[in-house]
Formats: structure tokens, C-alpha cells, sequence
């Protein structure tokens, strides 16, 4: 179920947080050695937290920072999601899925009182609190206020703070960039877990899970071991390649009774999702850059201080040409 931000945090809100009914669990997902003990052991956090705080009284000496909050830290694709909903699964409590860009609000001031209206959701709802991508709300605060947006990042910053205090439940922080974290988060973050990229064995699992067991036509020439072999990739990017390969397969010509998927077709659909990745990290800089390499020396390989001088002097031109059209 898809909560509208309008009715919960005004009408300038205009996306939505997810409130959904977990359905996955820790069956669903392929996780490195070193990853599933350390979720254990922030499992164990939880199913004890009604011992520690409320049988043994601790709650009452310890009334603020009891919140149980962890960081899932790692590449995109490595199961922190699945492993959030596997968590409010085992609880049997609603995940409430938020992300920045759901907060944010063009609207000086308003962003700190989206984040406190959505830990209030969170204590109506009983759910458990999954802040994805979220070093960009919790990102470092500023030592200089001399600009507006820098005095509402720190306050969006201390209001999460100030509501993790006080949270009497379940938090949960994904980043692949928790380099990025405020330094206030350390003492309030209960367990860390390190998402790895997964190894050969695992990736061998995670290409026959994506397939059903009874229902997926597989031809006898896949082999699942030479692909996670071949390809050191995440979960999220096989899941996404067998999913390029099942539509490859059906859409060749003949009868759907015969169609099955090869290993050609798992071939190609990874190929095409690593291609996808290298494409997403282009950048404008890289290709400026590869430009004036090739235009200043097409056919001379330069030593390095030669090629660092060389790149100078083409990108002074290359300003002075700007300036001459301005004029």
C-alpha cells in the first residue's frame, strides 16, 4: 500500500513513502558468510529488545537512544532491501520504505517536518523504518551556515537525531556511502552490517533461485557455475540479466511450448546489464576529457608530465575560444 505524503505531511508533498506487508524472508536471499552472521546477530538485537528493555526494566533507566538502529552498508544490489523486509517479516510488523527525494521539499523548513511526521507514521503503524539511500539525509552537517540550504541540511540532520532519541523501535539505514554519515549517527547506530558483493558460490545460488523449479524452461546447455564465474557482478544485476534473457528467449519466432532459455540468452542479458553500469558511470568530465585527448594526440603516446602539460594547454584554449564567442 502506497501512503500519499500529501495526507500525512500537506499538500506541498507531493510522492509517497511505501507502507507495505512484508512478504519476503531470509530464504529469499543469497548473502556471503561474513553478511548473514552479522544480520544474526542484529536479529538477535531485536528479539531480545522486550527482554533487555521491558522484563529487565532497563527502558526505565535508559529512557532515550533505544532505538534499534542499523546501517546496511554496501553496493547497490546486494540484498539490503530484500534483508530490511526479511527483518520486519520475522517481527511481523509493516515496513515503511523511505527515501530522500520522498522528503525533500522545495520548501525552506518543511523537509525536517517530513522526517518527524514520518517516525510519527512509524509509531502509529507499529513498522519498522527503512531509510534507503540514506547518507543524503543523514549526510555530514556543515561547519559554515553562511547559506540556507546549509542550515537546513544541519537541521534535517539534528531533527533525525533528536527523533532517533526518542524511537522506541526498529530503524534501518541502507547506503553504498556511509563514508558520508554524520559523525553523531556512530553511537546511535546499534549494529553495522557490511554488505558484500557476493563470491562464486554465492552467485551460483542467487542464478538458480531467479529461476522457478518446476515452471522455467531451461535448456540443458545452461550452466549457472561458468556464469558466476564469469561474471563478478551483484544479485541485483543477475536478477536483472535473467530477466533480459527470459524476454530474449520468448521473443524468438516458433511455438512458446518450444522456447526455452539458453545460455546465449544469459550471456547477452549480463553483458547488456554490465554494459548498462559502465554507461551510468560516464561522466561529462570523462568524456571532455577523452575528447581533448584524442584531439591533441591522435597518434603520439606522451610520458606523463608531457600529457598533464599538454591537457593544460588545450583546456586554457579551449577557454579562451569560450571567452572570444562571449564577446
Amino acid at each position: 500500500m502506497a501512503i500519499p505524503l500529501a495526507s500525512l505531511f500537506g499538500s506541498g508533498a507531493r510522492r509517497a513513502v511505501d507502507s507495505i506487508e512484508p512478504r519476503r524472508t531470509f530464504q529469499d536471499v543469497i548473502l556471503p558468510a561474513s553478511t548473514r552472521r552479522a544480520l544474526d546477530q542484529a536479529l538477535v538485537h531485536v528479539t531480545s529488545y522486550d527482554l533487555i528493555f521491558n522484563r529487565w526494566g532497563l527502558g526505565e533507566r535508559h529512557p532515550t537512544g533505544v532505538a534499534l538502529a542499523f546501517n546496511f552498508a554496501g553496493p547497490s544490489g546486494t540484498g539490503k532491501t530484500i534483508c530490511a523486509e526479511a527483518i520486519a517479516h520475522a517481527l511481523g510488523r509493516r515496513l515503511l520504505i523511505v527515501r530522500y527525494a520522498e522528503l525533500e521539499s522545495m520548501w525552506m523548513g518543511e523537509t525536517p517536518k517530513n522526517v518527524a511526521s514520518v517516525f510519527r507514521l512509524a509509531r502509529e503503524q507499529r513498522a519498522v523504518l527503512f531509510f534507503d539511500e540514506a547518507d543524503a539525509i543523514a549526510s555530514r552537517r556543515s561547519a559554515s551556515v553562511e547559506h540556507g540550504f546549509q542550515r537546513e541540511g544541519n537541521l534535517i540532520v539534528n531533527v533525525l537525531l533528536q527523533e532517533l532519541e526518542s524511537f522506541r523501535g526498529v530503524v534501518i539505514f541502507a547506503t553504498n556511502m556511509a563514508a558520508n554519515f554524520d559523525p553523531a549517527f556512530e553511537r546511535r547506530i546499534r549494529t553495522h552490517v557490511l554488505f558484500e558483493m557476493p563470491g562464486v558460490d554465492e552467485r551460483e545460488q542467487i542464478w538458480r533461485v531467479q529461476m522457478h523449479p518446476t515452471q522455467t524452461p531451461l535448456a540443458p546447455d545452461v550452466d549457472f557455475r561458468a556464469l558466476a564465474e564469469q561474471y563478478e557482478v551483484s544479485g541485483g544485476d543477475i536478477r536483472n540479466a535473467v530477466l533480459k534473457a527470459a524476454l530474449a528467449a520468448a521473443s524468438e519466432p516458433g511455438r512458446d511450448s518450444s522456447k526455452a532459455i539458453h545460455q546465449r540468452h544469459l550471456d547477452e542479458g549480463m553483458r547488456d546489464v554490465v554494459a548498462g553500469k559502465r554507461v551510468m558511470q560516464q561522466s561529462l568530465f570523462d568524456s571532455q576529457d577523452s575528447t581533448i585527448r584524442h584531439t591533441v594526440t591522435p597518434h603520439v603516446t606522451l610520458p606523463g608530465a608531457a600529457a598533464v602539460a599538454a591537457l593544460l594547454i588545450a583546456l586554457a584554449a579551449f577557454v579562451i575560444a569560450l571567452l572570444a564567442l562571449t564577446r
